[in-house]
């Protein structure tokens, strides 16, 4: 059995992580932290895992860890795992940080964008960016994962393909994106207030949210120059759920039964990405509570425009349940391991 614990069990991506890991067959949860509840039961907190995580919260500190986890999964605020990961690094311990204190090589953006960063050596040569279908390869052998932020998963997956098999003119990207609240996180904070969000739809941080770097660095790579992109993310009165519509250009004639065919052959073997038929779009409601990216594509033969459509549920591909399929892939068991459970019906 796989040893884990989770450094900051109690948000909302660190109970998702508790709750995957319940049902995975081959993982012991060895130790849950949080600094706000430390010496309480997680069943106390979220009174549905009673009976299932009796387990009681702990603060971590540094060798806490050590001889009683294998994999840890740091589900902090950003400048937290920085501090934390090169101790349980050299304590054996791997570690699939979920905040973009890793995510990025370039350590310049990330502290463009974020704060000043004390692990400079570690996020620009170890950690290997974990989405997961793409960087299969190196998550295998990486010690140190950068897990991706929702909005980047739920981008990155249909346009990856596409860009490098030379489908996309990369200075065309437009893209728009809606998610539920969960995606702020479980602090208290006004704009996430029922009465702020209940019955109401909205843009915010257009063409500043701290994400659009981080996807523009991935698909600079598969482009293999720079891409730029407009990104404009929205909130819906939802809970959990995220879908991204991308527009771009195509950069020669393709019709829509070569891009579905690059995108079918791309991910044919991946469970976890679904294709939808032609003219079906995904819906989130198809994905809540699970692992899958489903992924719809159109050609606007008129304009010469392609555009992608794609569901996930941003607290499991775009958060938890990736970084458990992240877990997988890196200890060398079955990649589907405790994410196979089919969605809701209704």
């Amino acid at each position: 059995m796989i040893r884990v614990g989770v450094l900051g069990a109690t948000g909302y991506a660190g109970a998702e992580l508790v709750r995957i890991l319940l049902g995975h067959p081959d993982v012991k949860i060895a130790a849950l932290t949080s600094r706000q509840y430390a010496g309480v039961s997680f069943s106390n907190i979220f009174p549905s895992m009673k009976g299932f995580a009796d387990i009681d919260c702990e603060e971590y500190r540094a060798g806490s860890f050590t001889g009683r986890v294998d994999v840890a999964f740091t589900a902090l605020p950003h400048k937290l795992p920085m501090a934390f990961v090169p101790g349980l690094l050299e304590n054996g311990i791997k570690v699939i940080d979920l905040s973009a204190d890793f995510r990025f090589r370039d350590v310049s953006v990330y502290e463009k964008f974020y704060q000043p960063h004390t692990s400079r050596k570690l996020s620009e040569e170890e950690a290997v960016y974990g989405l997961s279908e793409i960087n299969f390869s190196k998550i295998r052998k990486a010690r140190l994962i950068g897990n991706p932020g929702c909005y980047p998963t739920s981008l990155l997956l249909p346009l990856v393909p596409l860009i490098q098999n030379g489908f996309i003119n990369t200075r065309s990207i437009i893209v728009d994106s809606k998610s539920g609240v969960s995606g702020a996180g479980r602090s208290l904070s006004l704009g996430t207030h029922f009465c702020e969000v209940n019955e109401s739809f909205k843009a915010y941080k257009v063409s500043v949210h701290r994400h659009a770097p981080e996807m523009e660095e991935v698909l600079s790579e598969a482009a293999g120059a720079p891409v730029k992109i407009t990104f404009v993310p929205h909130l819906v009165p939802m809970t959990r759920g995220m879908l991204t519509t991308a527009y771009a250009d195509m950069s020669g004639k393709a019709n829509e039964v070569e891009l579905r065919e690059c995108l079918d052959s791309f991910y044919r073997d991946h469970k976890f990405i679904r294709i939808c038929p032609e003219n079906t779009f995904p819906d989130v409601s198809n994905v809540r509570a699970t692992n899958f990216c489903d992924i719809g594509v159109k050609a606007d033969a008129r304009n010469n425009r392609i555009i992608l459509v794609s569901a996930i549920d941003n607290l499991v591909k775009g958060a938890a349940g990736q970084a458990v399929q992240n877990m997988n892939i890196m200890t060398g068991i079955e990649e589907t391991a405790g994410l196979d459970n089919p969605p809701f019906p209704v």
